[in-house]
């Protein structure tokens, strides 16, 4: 019964407009393609349903080959952490404590937090196995949830209590090489998140008072989502030794001396960046997924009647058999619709790149009907071509990927007045402005930005040094960064 009341749900197909009304088409996408499921109850956990479950699977194999292929090695660490790690590092303890789920109840009188990250549990670690400069540098990663006690309103995939994802741990000889890592895991944002899922980003590094709790300094990933407001992705951070020397955790330089590790931290929050996939590449029909990401990218619709049904299904599975020797992911709808356009409206909400339409028309041919989802196009291609669908599917997620650089070409305006700024984030865009300073001494004009704006002085761009222009529209004083606002989730 609730198999039916599923697809009645998802046949409606969505009321709204992607440019409309973001916010609820947003909404909509999330419970008609089946991707979560909210009736669980709890604040700010989901559930993840099997589609979205499986392209997460996907996006994660992507990032664990990037990252393995950098030298970062798989771990598994305990979802507690206790309490006098947790606290070891008091500027990390000062910002996360208030958000942290404690369990008091152990049975051994220890007080545990359900890791919010996982710097206090690599760092004792690197202490035990890290000895000399000859263990260096040590990259590992696990993959898992994390949680938070947000009071804030949360909202699926955006913001939540838990949220999945990859978090590197690194530990390294000197400054420069740990700061060098903190580039190789830009690089790895813009090869995975940028070039296979299609999300473009800007890599800014956040203002002093924006940072990690115990980084030394972070960058951040802001994404663009259509309603104009951004929205972070993979951060990395500069920690530098204040865990290391927190725990102790030093090391055997080339001359013999004891020196503390400098360590790094990576986080790709995959059940995040999910939402902007969805965001980012979807349409009033529904999803558009990457061919890289899709857990079907070839859906196979046979057209029969009672006469005939045998021998389509028959072809069909051999159509099948043929995607599946090129490696394609493909999958026959047999179902018992009325209408096989019942079947290509499911499809196309969930976003598979490729439907086939085989029936007695094509059989005789020889051919079959293909339909591409993000061109909403259809055309002919012979039994014998088939593996040119592999082809196709590079070709549409390039055409996905140059179309979300282009929506954030003309989306930074660069600004000289209050009113200019105050035009381009009413607009939905981000401002480019000359600023006082990103230490402590320029958080009374951030203060400003928020107040008189609503937006956040997200940070300077990480991979280039721009110069500013002038003094700083807020204070007066000279400017000395070119700072980028914007309004965030």
């Amino acid at each position: 019964m609730e198999k039916k009341s599923e697809e009645q749900k998802s046949n409606v197909g969505l009321t709204v407009k992607k440019h409309e009304d973001f916010s609820e088409w947003f909404t909509q996408i999330l419970e008609k393609a089946e991707l979560v499921d909210l009736r669980l109850d709890v604040k700010g956990f989901t559930v993840i349903r099997p589609w979205a479950a499986m392209t997460m699977e996907n996006m994660f194999e992507h990032l664990e080959k990037e990252l393995q292929k950098k030298g970062h090695r798989p771990t598994f660490m305990p979802s507690v952490i206790p309490k006098e790690n947790l606290t070891r590092e008091s500027e990390h303890v000062k910002g996360f404590t208030p958000e942290v789920f404690w369990l008091k109840d152990t049975g051994d009188n220890k007080e545990l937090a359900l890791r919010p990250t996982s710097e206090t549990l690599y760092t004792p670690m690197f202490k035990l196995w890290i000895r000399s400069h000859r263990d260096l540098p040590l990259k590992l990663y696990q993959r898992g949830s994390v949680f938070r006690l947000d009071t804030k309103a949360t909202r699926p995939l955006i913001r939540g209590r838990e949220f999945i994802w990859i978090e590197c741990h690194d530990a390294f000889e000197t400054k420069e090489q740990a700061e060098a890592q903190v580039q190789e895991d830009i690089d790895t944002t813009e090869k995975v998140m940028h070039k296979i899922y299609g999300v473009p980003f800007l890599p800014m590094k956040r203002p002093e008072w924006d940072k990690f709790a115990g980084a030394e300094y972070t960058v951040g990933s802001d994404c663009f989502m259509p309603d104009g407001k951004l929205i972070q992705q993979p951060s990395t951070h500069l920690m530098g030794q204040k865990f290391s020397k927190a725990f102790n955790a030093t090391f055997k330089n080339q001359e013999g001396h004891e020196e503390y590790l400098w360590t790094t931290a990576y986080g790709p929050a995959v059940s995040r960046i999910l939402a902007s996939v969805i965001a980012t590449h979807g349409d009033d029909s529904g999803l558009i997924l990457p061919y890289a990401l899709s857990p079907i990218q070839v859906i196979i619709v046979p057209i029969f009647n009672a006469e005939n049904k045998n021998k389509i299904l028959k072809k069909s599975k051999e159509i099948l058999n043929k995607l599946e020797k090129e490696k394609i992911k493909v999958e026959i709808d047999e179902r018992d619709y009325k209408r096989p356009g019942e079947k290509y409206h499911i499809w196309e909400l969930k976003g598979v790149p490729f439907r086939i339409e085989f029936g007695e028309k094509e059989l005789e041919k020889d051919e079959i009907v293909l339909f591409t989802r993000d061109t909403k196009e259809k055309s002919k291609l012979k039994l014998k071509d088939l593996k040119q669908i592999s082809k196709l599917g590079s070709d549409f997620d390039q055409r996905l990927l140059e179309k979300a650089d282009k929506f954030i070409e003309k989306r930074i305006i660069n600004c000289s007045s209050k009113k200019e700024i105050k035009e381009t984030l009413s607009s939905g865009k981000v401002a480019r402005v000359s600023f006082c300073s990103t230490d402590k001494s320029g958080v009374q004009c951030a203060e400003i930005v928020e107040r008189e704006f609503s937006g956040d002085v997200r940070g300077t761009m990480a991979n280039k040094n721009e110069k500013p222009e002038g003094n700083c529209l807020f204070c007066g004083k000279p400017a000395t960064k070119v700072v980028y606002i914007g309004r965030s989730y």
